[in-house]
């Protein structure tokens, strides 16, 4: 009766579908592909409201609200349990909570000073320094080298430049983080059942922003409106995309899923345009592709 009652897609009590139900079977008729690609939109889109909120707030406040909502979330939906919890696990789970609070951190920095796409691309030469360095063939170093052409192409080295270097600073540091994420989020696959590593994580995360989101955001922090947009960027970049992601990895090839995962530059620079009005440079463009060349060709040739 038990087993009837979980399987059974529909509430005895009300005769209606269940919530998760229409969820898994909504999920389950869209190709994995397309769980992938609506995963790295909603992660830009949270990206462009978020820095539209930087006009109202810091970008270390708007950080807070963010990976505060994703916490909150997460920590219903998947709460850690902290008892029994082995040294390493704590030590892998407090890493993976501070690489993932500074990697916003500075992603966002980056962002307030740099066109999304830009930042984006340069952020994405974490995972592929992590795809290059997992590899021993030669055929890495063209992409290596495409990579590096990419970054000297959106270098302010001229004078009609109008990127920052201090942005670029930040967006790789959030790249070196990512790295670093991709690394400690397959060492939480081990210590923690399920999602609950990533839920440690945020929650650890949520702590170490707090006190520097508070300190700049103040009394607008407590404006409603801001709060509400804050958890709307923090379902957009955080909850949605990892769902999506987590639906599609089960029904697909790691290696697709990676190349999908390469396209998010792109669709980055696309959503500035659109969100943002921002408007790049033939040469920002010919470094966005060059970046994307260079994942899309690292993932493949693994």
């Amino acid at each position: 009766m038990t087993a009837f009652a979980l399987d059974d897609p529909y509430d005895r009590r009300s005769g209606l579908p269940r919530p998760g139900s229409l969820l898994r079977s909504a999920a389950g008729s869209v190709p994995p592909s397309g769980l992938v690609l609506l995963g790295i939109f909603s992660v830009q889109l949270g990206a462009g409201f978020a820095k539209e909120l930087f006009a109202a707030l810091p970008p270390s406040a708007v950080v807070f609200l963010r990976i505060m909502a994703g916490a909150l979330i997460m920590g219903v939906v998947a709460r850690p349990k902290l008892r029994g919890m082995s040294w390493r696990a704590w030590a892998v789970g407090l890493g993976f909570g501070v690489t993932l609070g500074v990697m916003n951190l500075t992603f966002y920095e980056a962002l307030s000073r740099l066109p999304m796409g830009i930042a984006v691309a340069i952020e994405f030469l974490g995972p592929l320094g992590v795809a290059v360095a997992a590899s021993r063939r030669r055929l890495d170093l063209l992409w290596v080298g495409l990579a590096g052409l990419g970054v000297a192409l959106l270098a302010p080295w001229g004078q009609s430049q109008s990127v920052s270097w201090v942005g670029i600073g930040f967006a790789l540091v959030a790249g070196a983080c990512w790295a670093a994420y991709i690394l400690l989020s397959a060492a939480a696959g081990k210590h923690f059942p399920g999602t609950t590593g990533l839920s440690f994580a945020m929650i650890v995360s949520a702590v170490l922003v707090a006190p520097v989101g508070v300190a700049t955001g103040g009394a607008e922090l407590l404006q409603p409106e801001l709060v509400l947009i804050g958890l709307g960027v923090g379902l957009l970049s955080s909850v949605i995309p990892y769902s999506l992601e987590l639906n599609a990895l089960r029904r697909m090839p790691k290696h697709v899923f990676g190349i999908l995962m390469s396209l998010e530059p792109a669709v980055a620079a696309m959503v500035g345009l659109v969100v943002l009005g921002e408007v790049l440079h033939l040469q920002q463009w010919a470094a966005i592709a060059s970046i994307v060349a260079a994942s899309l060709g690292a993932t493949r040739s693994r």
